[in-house]
């Protein structure tokens, strides 16, 4: 399979722009010139794949790097060690938003209880 860079970048769900920038980064190689256009293959559409998957999992393009990097038989231990580190980042960001749902939720319940006063809503976002 040879496809251009619209190609690869539209099986993916994304911009041209955002495959030059990963070729920027690093993260994806540029094809050389061949009759004037860079041909994308099969291998090149599952990197891309791979970076877009490990981005909607949170991981930085740093740690995305460090991923493709890694020997897939060899390198386990670090593999584990980023996807802990990713699980423990996501914990505290689900900590944060209960925490932050639990403060509006007992906003919405003061709000709702009078219609005197100011509003609890806006009256604590003013503070």
């Amino acid at each position: 399979m040879s496809m251009t860079i619209s190609a690869l970048a539209r099986s993916n769900g994304v911009g041209v722009e955002t495959v030059r920038y990963y070729q920027r980064r690093g993260l994806l190689a540029t094809p050389e010139r061949g009759a004037g256009i860079r041909r994308y293959d099969a291998a090149d559409a599952r990197r891309l794949g791979f970076i877009r998957s490990a981005q909607r999992a949170g991981f930085t393009l740093e740690q995305i790097g460090e991923l493709l990097h890694l020997d897939a038989g060899q390198d386990r231990a670090r593999a584990r060690e980023l996807a802990s580190e990713r699980i423990a980042a996501l914990d505290a960001k689900i900590a944060e938003m209960q925490t932050a749902r639990a403060a509006l939720e007992r906003l919405a319940r003061q709000c709702h209880a009078s219609d005197e006063g100011p509003c609890p809503i806006i009256a604590a976002f003013e503070g």
